[in-house]
Order: C-alpha cells, then structure tokens, then sequence
C-alpha cells in the first residue's frame, strides 16, 4: 500500500480513537488486568462489540501513556500482508513520533501478525493487542507466543456494570431503590449486556447483523465452512435452544453433515469465535468430563433478539445463562475450573471447583413458589454436595431470601440479581 494513503488511514483511525474521550464509560474490573508495565503482549479476547479497544483505551489513557494505534478490521487495510506491517509501523512513528506502546485491534487480519508482535516484543516495546474472531483464538498464540502474552477474556457487560453506566443506586436498600434495581435487571435479562445496545433502539437489527457477521466473516471464510447454510441454520438452532448438551450424532441427523466430526468442528467454531461458550460435566475421569458438554450464548442478548428467535419467555434459561456468565467472570480468570452435575438421579446447574475440591454449588430457578419445583431444585443441590464434598450451596432464583437446612446442610436462597452484585 502506498504509503501515503496509509497515512491517511491511520491518521483518521488515530481521530476515531480520541472521539472516544467524550464519551462516559463505566469501570470494568478486566481493566485492572491490563498490565502496562509488564514486557509481555497484553492480549484482551473476546466477542465482537464487547467493548475491548474502549478497555485498552480506558487503561492507557487514566495511566497518561502516550500511544500509537492501528486497528486492522478497516476495510481499506483488507489487503493489507505481513510483508506491509514494516511500513504501518514506520507510518506510525511519522504520525506520533517516538512511543513504546502500540495498541492494536484486531490484529488476526493480517497473517502471520504473531511475527510481527514478536519483533516488537524484542524491542521492548510494550504492546497491547484485542482479538475477537477465530483466527486469533485458535491456537496461534499458544503456538508462537507461548509465555509472551498474558491473555484477558473480556464479556458483554455484567449487570453491575449495566447498572454503572445507568446510573443505578445499587448499594441502597429503601422500599424505591430496590424496585428500581430490580426494574434494571428486568431489561438486563431481555436486552443483555452488549455495550452499543445501551444507545440503540433498534436493537434486533443490530444482534443480527452482529452474529452474521461473526458467522460469514469470522468462521466462515477462516474455516472455509463448506455447507454454510446448514452451518448457519445449526448455529441460530442453538442459540434458540441454549443452554443445551451437545450431541454430535443428533446434530449431524438433523442437519444432514456428512459425519458426527462435522458437527463437532462447527460447534467447535462457533465457542472459538466467542458465540457459544462451553461448560463440562463434573466427574473424577477426564473422559467422562468431556462427554455431553453443554453450550451457552456468550449473551442473553442472542437469545432473542435475532429474527426467527423463539426464547423470549423462558425466563429459566436466561437467568441460568446470567449467572454462568457471572461464574466465569469470577471464577476462571482466577483459574478455578466449572461443571455442571448430572446423574440418573438429578443433576445441579453448576459446580465451582478450586484444584479438585468443589468450593460452590448452585442451582438456578426462575420460580420456586411451587412446592414440588422448591423440592426438586434442593434435592438437585444436596445431590451435588453428597456426590462433591461440597457443603457451600446456593440456590438462584428471581426474587425468593431465604436461609433454610436440610438434610444436614445450610442453603443459601438469593435473587439472581442480589447476586450478581455482591462482591
């Protein structure tokens, strides 16, 4: 590319960001993750739109850093190789003059991008990279950065943050602000956590055009899908019906692919590109731990606010979703592992476990007023502590308090949204 209208480019990228400071953000604990000083590449991954350049941003602008910044999803730099990335950096200094922090989005566009960060790394520069497809999770920084990055998994907002940028009292606990708080996560639980869909209204549109994006763009063409519309079809049927076990043999029947391993790739592909996120069963055997993995949406957000989706009133499964998110939040940047638990006897919605020790169970129902759903949703967490060890249980639902014993065991009721906001 010549080098003049690169220039151009990245000049108007460099005005795009700096719009960025008229905006109101609310704080996100992943910022906090970002380590400035260290000499290794901080990597922020995750879904599309989930707000990681405005993360990086945010942690290099309260810092006072001076910065250099390119972001390779810009259709002018489509064509862009690793040959060329010599001159974006020399465009770069060209604009900004001397700095040792680059920020780059999205840098998987461009092949054989880890050589180039390599490079720099040498050099001492301090670099802080966003990914959100495919390409950047499957394996390349694993392969070619092995103990040169350090990787933070950024989410769709959680509903602290939602109330943060709101402006909701969540610490009050009067007869109103309490109704208020439970308003918000009302329209968190339908509207979902996505940063831009706090300012827009027409919000089906935007989900759409988001998860075909992710699709065609992001898995698509990376994995060169060869049936993309089966492919698509299976992708929006389990958005529609998550959460959800996996089965491969039933989804290959039922899409007609030509093999169970086909359906395992695809779905493969959509937890890589952040659409779905996997949870395992809990067992003392690895291979049993593998078997009938369940998936979830990376956001309620994609449940139902796509064409021809069908989730809006299983509030359950929503609220089950929420909470999930907010165990990984966490739970696994601290790098305790989740399962869930299931036998022909009952099964628990989730279980924390630290090493090999289970430190937390919990169960989600939206509505436990019904004697014989309160029963089956307890008898689903004492299975769990009797078959774990575990004796911390927590039973989530939509509004219930309560403290009750059975069995030898103390259980915790809470509202989902109660806990969502504890520390």
């Amino acid at each position: 590319m010549d080098k003049r209208v690169l220039e151009t480019i990245l000049t108007d990228q460099a005005e795009e960001l700096v719009l960025k400071q008229n905006l109101r953000f609310c704080h996100r604990k992943e910022e906090d993750h970002i380590d400035l000083k260290s000499i290794q590449a901080q990597v922020v991954i995750g879904v599309r739109r989930s707000g990681k350049s405005t993360l990086c941003y945010n942690a290099l602008t309260r810092k006072g850093i001076k910065f250099a910044y390119v972001n390779f999803d810009d259709e002018r730099l489509i064509h862009l190789t690793s040959e060329d990335l010599n001159d974006v950096l020399e465009v770069l200094y060209k604009i900004n003059g001397e700095f040792n922090y680059l920020f780059i989005d999205e840098i998987q566009n461009i092949p054989e991008w880890y050589l180039f960060v390599n490079r720099l790394l040498r050099k001492q520069m301090h670099v802080i990279i966003t990914g959100s497809n495919a390409k950047l999770l499957s394996g390349e920084l694993a392969t070619h950065l092995t103990g040169r990055h350090h990787t933070i998994s950024l989410y769709p907002f959680s509903f602290a943050e939602y109330c943060d940028l709101r402006r909701i009292d969540v610490k009050s606990r009067t007869t109103k602000a309490i109704a208020t708080l439970r308003a918000a996560f009302d329209d968190y639980v339908q509207q979902g956590g996505f940063p831009e869909l706090q300012f827009i209204e027409n919000d089906k549109d935007y989900i759409g055009e988001l998860v075909n994006n992710i699709l065609r763009r992001d898995i698509e063409q990376r994995f060169n899908v060869a049936f993309t519309s089966a492919f698509e079809d299976l992708s929006h049927h389990l958005l529609n019906t998550a959460p959800t076990v996996i089965v491969d043999k039933t989804i290959q029947e039922s899409f007609g692919f030509k093999s169970p391993h086909t359906a395992k790739n695809y779905v493969s592909y959509l937890k890589q590109a952040y659409l779905l996120v996997g949870l395992h069963k809990y067992s003392p055997k690895s291979r049993l731990r593998l078997a009938g993995e369940k998936v979830y949406p990376i956001d309620v957000a994609l449940m139902n606010r796509r064409s021809d989706a069908f989730v809006g009133d299983n509030l359950g499964w929503r609220l089950e979703t929420i909470v999930y998110l907010e165990l990984m939040r966490r739970y696994k940047s601290k790098g305790l592992d989740i399962y869930y638990y299931i036998d022909r006897t009952g099964e628990c919605d989730f279980v924390v476990c630290e090493n090999r020790k289970a430190i937390l169970a919990v169960q989600v129902s939206y509505d436990i007023s019904s004697a014989k759903t309160k029963k089956r949703e307890i008898s689903g967490l004492l299975l769990a502590a009797r078959k774990t060890g575990c004796d911390n249980l927590l039973l989530l639902t939509d509004h219930d308090y309560e403290d009750i014993t059975q069995d030898g065991y103390s259980i915790a009721i809470r509202p989902v949204y109660d806990y969502v906001l504890a520390p």
